[in-house]
């Protein structure tokens, strides 16, 4: 695979591959809440994950009404008053969509991720063609029915 170009524009984002130049870790992006610094998050990633991830933005601004942002563990974090619903995060390859709750919503997200909790469920995108947006929208909106409260297990 061939390096690209950061610079790339976003709408182009479907046709090109993600970078490998990246560290296989999340970002080192530092841990606060608020919308500023998930838009600063976003737009710190190289193309095309930066498009990627500002459409997953996008989509759950759509379908979540009320919608609260943080930066967590060098990754978005979505969620709805006091609970955390899914994360994004660009890593070496892919973006990871991952839904804290995802064995709770159906159909049932296809990647088990590892080290984020056994009911952690996702999907990986490796491209902008990856993108099913209904399909995500609903995962989302379902998502946001279940948040995970602060300090509390899932009923």
């Amino acid at each position: 695979m061939t390096k690209k170009s950061v610079n790339k524009p976003a709408s182009k984002v479907g046709a090109e591959e993600l970078l490998v130049a990246m560290t296989g870790k999340a970002s080192s992006a530092k841990a606060a809440d608020g919308d500023d610094p998930v838009f600063a998050y976003i737009a710190s990633l190289p193309q095309p994950q930066r498009g990627i991830a500002e459409r997953v933005d996008a989509l759950a601004e759509r379908a979540v009404p009320g919608l609260k942002r943080g930066v967590k563990w060098g990754m978005a974090y979505y969620g709805v008053s006091d609970g955390w619903c899914f994360s994004s995060g660009a890593f070496v390859g892919h973006v990871k969509l991952m839904f804290i709750r995802g064995t709770e919503i159906h159909p049932e997200p296809p990647v088990t991720p590892t080290g984020m909790g056994k009911s952690t469920r996702g999907v990986e995108l490796t491209s902008g063609k990856d993108l099913d947006e209904k399909q995500l929208m609903s995962w989302i909106s379902q998502a946001a029915t279940k948040p995970l409260l602060a300090g509390k297990k899932p009923k």
